[in-house]
């Protein structure tokens, strides 16, 4: 193996693959998430209540995760180029449609719809990614992917405000931003079969020896799966180790989606005054911290060789920020709780699916990181409308915020439940590069 075109052809991979990546899940998250923002003038538009809200929001995550696994052994059979555009042009024709909700029941159903469209996207690019990318850079790389978040909102967020100022022709903001976002997503869809390579030996980019030693690497570390992880279809959805991860992802995603799909409407709470642009400006430095953090813990992880306790740590960290944000009664140290527990969620998500993808190979990562991701993904059903009712049952957004501080807590006691896996496969590296 030629260590010299190995680095070559990873740092070519990563340039190459990650912004598309990127900008692929950016506008995933763009449009499952716009709902939050819309729901500042939509709610009253539609008379939607907050539990309507709350259903609406969580809805998506049913189809998706109906979804997700199929998806994930189509993409396998069609490729990546051709399948991951099929999604961001159905999604997009979806969104679109939603410029003409009338009422609770049509958003339900558009929700649901998203969601069967957009499934599979995710565990799509992982799996992907994981086809390109070694153990060693998978934290970092996956943990950049997973910052996307930080970018949607940091330049979504205003984004959607400023779209959501638009008015004419009987529609109003919020239908003018749909109709925006939908078409963006479509043409970035048509854009992705002419510029995404199905596999490296595809790759036009690499050169042959390039080529040759990132493949005998990747071939060599899926040996080594076969000892210390998990390579057979049916280890994907039963190994006892996939299990632990899917119960951590799922109260992980809790904490995460119920914050995105309530965080416009928490910061509201805190400080009434504060329109939707200012609302967007706060909200987007709270995810760019979250985004700044989780690359920079990601890249840590991968140098330790360490999941688990990064996983248990950021989660511990966000339990306390949450906690913190619903127990003051200070606007500043309330936002200042929110930001701490962003920074902690946002922290575990790269280094999470990187543990994922150091235990899955094979078959077993095609159909296992779908598996762990749509069950996961019921934590958005379930996020959205347990914040709904602790805002109810408790009075005040605290209720929400314990919540949040709940699911993190749960994450971390799980997180210390998993098993490690990444140092054998760097052992596996070192032996490799040394032949």
């Amino acid at each position: 193996m030629n260590s010299n075109a190995l680095e070559a052809a990873i740092n070519k991979a990563m340039w190459r693959l990650l912004p598309i990546a990127m900008l692929l899940f950016f506008f995933s998250l763009l449009d499952r998430t716009n709902i939050s923002f819309a729901a500042l003038e939509m709610n009253k538009d539609l008379g939607l209540s907050p539990p309507q809200y709350g259903t609406a929001a969580g809805i998506f995550f049913i189809g998706y995760c109906l979804f997700e696994i199929p998806s994930n052994f189509l993409l396998r059979r069609a490729g990546a180029r051709v399948w991951l555009a099929r999604i961001m042009i159905t999604w997009g024709l979806v969104v679109l449609a939603m410029a003409w909700i009338a009422g609770v029941t049509s958003l339900y159903i558009l929700r649901f719809l998203l969601g069967v469209a957009e499934a599979g996207l995710l565990p799509g690019l992982l799996l992907y990614l994981s086809l390109w990318l070694p153990a060693e850079q998978r934290a970092v790389a996956f943990a950049t992917l997973l910052a996307t978040p930080a970018i949607a909102y940091v330049i979504g967020a205003p984004l959607t405000a400023i779209m959501m100022k638009l008015s004419g022709f009987g529609l109003h903001g919020w239908q003018f931003m749909y109709l925006l976002q939908g078409a963006l997503t479509i043409a970035v869809g048509i854009a992705t079969l002419f510029i995404l390579p199905d596999t490296i030996e595809s790759a036009g980019w690499l050169a042959g020896v390039e080529k040759t030693s990132l493949l005998a690497k990747l071939k060599a570390e899926y040996e080594e799966k076969k000892v210390v992880g998990a390579t057979g279809l049916w280890q994907g959805f039963f190994d006892p180790r996939v299990l632990l991860a899917t119960a951590t992802c799922f109260f992980l995603v809790c904490a995460n989606f119920g914050t995105v799909l309530w965080l416009p409407q928490i910061v509201k709470a805190i400080v009434p005054q504060l329109g939707v642009v200012q609302i967007s400006l706060l909200i987007s430095l709270a995810f760019l911290i979250g985004g700044v953090g989780g690359i920079l813990w990601g890249r840590h992880s991968d140098r330790a060789g360490d999941r688990k306790w990064h996983i248990a740590g950021s989660a511990l960290m966000a339990a306390f920020g949450y906690a913190l944000a619903g127990w003051s009664g200070a606007p500043a140290v309330q936002f200042v709780g929110l930001c701490i527990g962003i920074l902690g969620i946002w922290s575990i998500f790269g280094v999470f699916w990187a543990y994922v993808g150091d235990l899955l190979g094979g078959d077993a990562a095609t159909g296992g990181l779908a598996f762990v991701n749509s069950i996961g993904t019921v934590g958005g059903v379930v996020a959205p409308i347990i914040l709904a009712f602790a805002l109810q049952k408790y009075g005040s957004i605290a209720g929400s915020l314990y919540a949040l501080a709940f699911f993190s807590f749960l994450t971390a006691l799980l997180a210390c439940t998993l098993k490690p896996i990444s140092r054998a496969l760097q052992r596996s590296t070192a032996v490799g590069l040394a032949g």
